[in-house]
């Protein structure tokens, strides 16, 4: 028989919402949930997601292994403000090239991190699938982050942007932990 697993909670982790606008397949919802899970997160948002990305679609379903409570925990909301109320630091994530004063995942986690640490909630938005989040919706970050890329790729699926991101806001939190000790 088995030991249970223990699960690592920080700050972060209990205060940081990651927040889909306009998700179009159910398999990356589902797979968003599954990442967050095995980086210790459970709060997810979904802002105008697509008819066929519900959380209760059978893909969805399929693809949250084990992540089934952060799914079907899923706030869904029909305004990206509404899915930001209390958000003191809002992180956008892009893939835009040109843009001034963007954070690559590590620096921003960082930042996220500290924020976390002092009390203050963080969302982390990413766009759909297709075209990412729009000017209006960037306008609303505090900071605009990108996950680097070696390869000639416009963009990262949106499944594995949300496990980077979230696997760097762990490794930060670890870290500035173990800086505290």
């Amino acid at each position: 028989m088995s030991a249970p697993r223990r699960r690592l909670r920080l700050p972060v982790h209990e205060r940081t919402r990651f927040v889909l606008v306009g998700a179009h397949y159910p398999e990356n919802v589902g797979a968003a949930a599954r990442a967050l899970k095995t980086m210790g997160f459970a709060e997810l948002w979904l802002v105008r997601p697509g008819r066929l990305a519900d959380p209760s679609h059978e893909m969805a379903r399929k693809m949250a292994v084990q992540s089934l409570d952060v799914l079907e925990s899923a706030r869904v909301t029909a305004t990206l403000d509404e899915a930001l109320v209390g958000a003191e630091l809002v992180l956008a994530a892009t893939a835009r090239r040109g843009m001034s004063l963007v954070l690559d995942a590590r620096d921003a986690a960082r930042v996220a991190v500290r924020e976390a640490n002092d009390g203050r909630s963080v969302a982390v938005v990413l766009g759909n699938e297709k075209t990412g989040l729009g000017r209006a919706e960037l306008a609303l970050a505090h900071e605009r982050v990108r996950v680097p890329m070696a390869g000639d790729q416009p963009s990262l699926n949106l499944a594995q942007a949300v496990q980077i991101l979230a696997y760097e806001l762990t490794v930060s939190a670890i870290e500035a932990r173990a800086d505290r000790s």
